[in-house]
């Protein structure tokens, strides 16, 4: 009997310490996003976050670098975001969405939904594979050109990709023959994939052919209520950026192919913004250069003021269409004296993968991400000392801060993560903190091990560094903002 047991103890004991909150490192370079179980010490402590568990292949200090890739990477935003392993290339202007990327997407996500809520808005999900029947009935099939991804059924009926749903969704309200005035405004929005054939797609998330955005489109019983319908998506747009923190500019522009008689753009400032501004000193003047003479100079709303031209990057247009679509597919709604009316129109659109590269393109630093606060992946992240240091003791508070920080503050619960690579030094784990931007890092070395604990406390917005003690950090990081 004890042979056998000389043999079954050691593999227990192996069990047993593969099983610890800090795991020996996962050389794979490919793991999930998991969660580990907690010790037997802790029944009631949730599992935590490990940064070497998440499926993040980051390869911080060689993407932008590296020959082959150098020719493809065209902005800051597309090399940090290839670098901290938010997106990985799939085909040309196409990309795979990695977790940490998608979490961010859910996030603003839920802000849009807050915000178009706020107004009455209603969310549905249309279809992206779209007949060439309402293409054509609207003469869009051949004015969108080559841009509009084009197919064939087994059938031989023709196709194409939405990379917009104005058709779609006046031919579903055109159905509702019960339509009254008394439901109008009408707002039904959706956030969806959209496709676009762009010739030349650049820029990483800012232009590709395949992304994500919000279109929202409106029935109104009146001009002036459709009119005041804009206005109010324009003021919920302003909140939006505001929200998020991005000085967001309001431009008059051109409706292009989408038609109708009045559209304005929403530009994020920025020297690759492949659209021209003239925007005035002296008032709230602001247009694209598409809607005006390239070389004027003076002010058309205040008159004395100097037009300056800057660069932007589009991350919303709105558009009022009067009856253009609503004609043309009768969409109708039996108005106060009960007869059909023509419901007047106005469709609005939200880059939602493009705001958040612009985000990053906009607000970070050469070497490290930053991200509107309420976008960030992670809110928190705790860094223990490196393994078999002089500190090594503190690792253990470390693990008990991050339980902390889920149980005493509810919205911090799933945003804070350990980096349990604790054989790498705290030095370079801070350069990949700052490279991924957290919005806080916590490092927990000697001054935690003190008689009243200190913790180093790093705001990635501001650089600036804190020594807190526990409960000065529990209020900083109870204010924290999520989403």
């Amino acid at each position: 009997m004890e042979p056998i047991m000389n043999r079954i103890w050691p593999r227990v004991f192996q069990r047993l310490y593969r099983t610890s909150v800090l795991p020996r490192r996962n050389h794979s370079g490919c793991a999930e996003q998991a969660t580990v179980p907690a010790s037997t010490n802790s029944k009631h402590i949730k599992p935590t976050l490990l940064v070497s568990r998440l499926y993040q292949p980051s390869n911080l200090r060689d993407v932008g670098q590296d020959s082959r890739l150098q020719g493809e990477v065209t902005c800051k935003s597309q090399r940090l975001m290839q670098q901290a392993g938010l997106i990985h290339p799939s085909n040309p202007g196409c990309y795979y969405y990695l977790p940490a990327l998608v979490r961010s997407m859910e996030k603003l996500v839920r802000v849009i939904d807050q915000e178009m809520h706020g107004i009455g808005g209603q969310k549905l999900d249309m279809p992206s594979l779209c007949s060439a029947n309402l293409w054509k009935t609207s003469e869009r099939w051949d004015l969108m050109g080559k841009e509009l991804f084009r197919l064939k059924d087994r059938h031989g009926a023709d196709y194409c990709l939405g990379p917009t749903h104005e058709e779609a969704v006046t031919t579903l309200v055109a159905h509702q023959t019960t339509l009254s005035y008394r439901q109008l405004p009408l707002l039904l929005y959706q956030i969806t994939r959209k496709f676009r054939d762009e010739p030349k797609p650049k820029y990483g998330l800012l232009r590709g052919r395949e992304f994500y955005m919000k279109d929202m489109y409106s029935f109104d019983a009146s001009e002036e209520a459709a009119y005041q319908t804009y206005e109010s998506v324009c003021q919920a747009y302003a909140g939006l950026f505001a929200r998020l923190g991005l000085r967001c500019v309001q431009v008059q522009a051109d409706t292009g192919n989408i038609g109708g008689t009045l559209s304005h753009e929403f530009q994020l400032p920025a020297d690759i913004g492949e659209d021209r501004l003239l925007v005035c000193g002296n008032c709230s003047f602001s247009a694209n250069v598409e809607t005006m003479s390239s070389d004027r100079t003076d002010c058309p709303q205040c008159k004395t003021g100097t037009l300056g031209e800057s660069k932007g990057i589009e991350v919303g247009h709105t558009f009022y269409l009067g009856k253009k679509y609503s004609h043309i597919f009768n969409a109708t709604f039996s108005n106060a004296q009960n007869k059909s009316s023509i419901a007047e129109m106005g469709c609005y659109g939200l880059g939602v993968t493009r705001i958040l590269a612009a985000a990053i393109e906009v607000l970070s630093t050469e070497e490290g991400i930053r991200w509107p606060g309420l976008l960030a992946p992670y809110q928190v992240c705790v860094l223990p000392p490196k393994k078999g240091s002089k500190v090594d003791d503190a690792t253990v508070l470390a693990e008990e801060l991050v339980h902390t920080l889920g149980e005493t503050g509810p919205h911090l619960r799933g945003e804070v993560v350990l980096d349990d690579r604790t054989q790498m030094t705290i030095g370079k784990r801070l350069k990949d903190a700052n490279r991924l931007g957290y919005p806080y890092v916590v490092v927990v070395g000697q001054g935690a091990l003190e008689e009243t604990p200190r913790f180093e406390v790093i705001c990635q917005e501001t650089g600036e560094t804190m020594f807190l003690s526990k409960d000065g950090l529990l209020d900083l990081l109870g204010r924290v903002k999520t989403v």
